[in-house]
């Protein structure tokens, strides 16, 4: 990382981070939010929680098999943000979301819009492993029977087993698919909440910091299936690790009080930033 911070370059001309702190102008999102053909299209998005402004006006694309990373010092609003592409705030006491965020085209906070089979389409991995207290098999094939995927045993089978093999849990799991999905590792524990994923057929994957409570391995392993995963999926992660933002995505967003202060491709924004706090905060000035 120090490699990589040493070749930024300097005096963007950009407001810093301590004035905007004190209430300095933010004058809008630095790069190219779009993406070409992109999967989730949001404009405009502003979320609130009571009279906090939590996210502000930002406007961003999810492309196609691609993963774009979410960065910044906590509270800066990524989690939040992250959590309005599959309108998981909705579960929050209080929690306002404005603006657009289309899914294919279909704008998912129309009225009409059933946020279950949206969950399904967008679906969320977690911080913390969280598998269902099922056995291995019945946390795989919970979601494809709740959504009627599946008219037999052996296609379920199939499916639970194509959706381990895709989360590269297959081999360690085979023989032992009627235990406690509680009873694995950490790492393995997050393989088995992405199968869970995987299985109900998403279009996007959404990761919450899914690497935090993991070892180094584990998280080696995981960084390793999200590059696999995205030739399938497209993918939004949010992480604290600006290695694992540099390793794993091809896009980079920074978010600072709720804005998104720059995007672009991933290498751009780690060796070349445009805006001063995206500087500021890869060199570990401030966050």
């Amino acid at each position: 990382m120090n490699a990589i911070a040493s070749e930024i370059v300097r005096d963007t001309g950009a407001v810093s981070a301590a004035d905007l702190a004190k209430g300095g102008h933010f004058s809008g999102t630095i790069g190219d939010i779009t993406t070409p053909n992109p999967r989730m299209v949001c404009r405009e998005v502003n979320v609130w929680y009571g009279d906090k402004h939590a996210i502000k006006d930002v406007s961003l694309d999810i492309g196609n098999h691609q993963v774009v990373a979410m960065i910044g010092p906590s509270g800066c609003g990524k989690s939040t943000f992250l959590r309005c592409l599959n309108r998981m705030n909705d579960t929050i006491d209080g929690c306002r979301v404005r603006g657009s965020i289309t899914l294919d085209g279909q704008e998912i906070y129309d009225k009409g819009l059933d946020p279950v089979p949206l969950r399904a389409q967008v679906g969320m991995v977690f911080q913390k492993p969280n598998p269902f207290p099922k056995s291995i098999y019945e946390n795989v094939a919970y979601g494809a029977r709740i959504h009627g995927l599946t008219n037999s045993k052996a296609e379920l089978d199939a499916l639970v087993e194509t959706s381990l093999r895709k989360a590269g849990l297959w081999n360690e799991v085979k023989d032992r698919l009627d235990q406690p999905g509680t009873g694995l590792s950490g790492g393995q524990q997050q393989r088995l909440c992405i199968a869970r994923t995987i299985a109900v057929s998403p279009e996007v994957i959404l990761m919450d910091e899914p690497c935090s409570a993991l070892d180094p391995i584990a998280t080696a392993i995981i960084e390793e299936l999200i590059d696999e995963l995205r030739e399938q999926y497209s993918i939004a992660i949010v992480t604290h690790s600006m290695q694992q933002a540099a390793r794993v995505s091809q896009r980079t967003a920074y978010f600072h009080l709720g804005d998104l202060v720059e995007v672009g491709e991933t290498t751009q924004v780690f060796t070349n930033p445009r805006h001063k706090l995206t500087e500021d905060y890869i060199t570990g000035r401030f966050g």
